[in-house]
């Protein structure tokens, strides 16, 4: 049985979402404040965090800095919970390693339908590592099991959701993947308005990307459309 994790100071949100959530299956474990939250993820270590932002003492932006830092926590999936609502601190979240943001007030079917996407996208291993085997293509070749990409001799470590992103540009190489794509792939879900979910994370993985390409710019944007992988 999954277990998720729920940070929020809002004691009415907080039993709402564990019965709901519960309702699906899972073990909901409960913290009302940051403190208690990074000490239960600690010693509880879930399968999902759900962590609401605006909280006092230490905020969530904080706890998630905190759970990214610690390499007993680094990896688990954080859904950000929270009222504010501005470009400015979905990227400030994205930028720390957050995986996904929902904005108050929500639809508790939405809440589920993120928590499945990325239950199951985080614990799914990917079909190419099914197989243990690698691929290459041209002088890239991408390592499934350690969500890595090597290109020539050189080798980027990347977080799941940039390796999937990246998988995906790989599978599709030499076409664009536009960003509804990528946002139904990956995320689960496609809505109009997220689209600089896209943009931080492609900006993060580019950046590792071009640490090892001696140059070539191998991810492509076309604008108004989505990406594209040049190899």
């Amino acid at each position: 049985m999954n277990k998720i994790l729920v940070i929020d100071d809002d004691l009415a949100i907080n039993e709402l979402i564990k019965v709901n959530l519960e309702l699906c299956g899972y073990d909901v474990v409960q913290a009302f404040d940051g403190v208690k939250g990074f000490a239960l993820c600690k010693q509880e270590f879930p399968s999902l965090i759900i962590l609401d932002v605006m909280m006092p003492d230490v905020d969530g932006f904080t706890v998630a800095q905190r759970i990214r830092k610690n390499e007993e926590t680094k990896n688990i999936p954080i859904l950000m919970l929270t009222a504010l609502s501005q470009i400015n601190d979905k990227v400030n979240g994205f930028n720390i390693g957050v995986d996904d943001y929902l904005v108050k007030p929500f639809e508790m079917e939405e809440l589920q339908v993120r928590v499945r996407a990325l239950l199951k996208r985080t614990h799914q291993i990917p079909e190419s590592a099914s197989t243990r085997e690698l691929q290459t293509i041209g002088n890239i070749t991408l390592l499934p099991e350690v969500y890595s990409v090597k290109i020539g001799d050189k080798q980027a470590k990347l977080t799941p959701i940039e390796f999937d992103i990246f998988n995906l540009l790989f599978q599709n190489h030499g076409n664009m993947v536009s960003s509804a794509k990528l946002l139904k792939d990956i995320w689960g879900y496609s809505p109009d308005d997220d689209i600089e979910t896209i943009r931080v994370h492609i900006r993060h993985l580019r950046s590792k990307i071009d640490k090892i390409s001696d140059g070539k710019k191998y991810i492509e944007t076309i604008y108004g459309g989505g990406y594209k992988l040049n190899i």
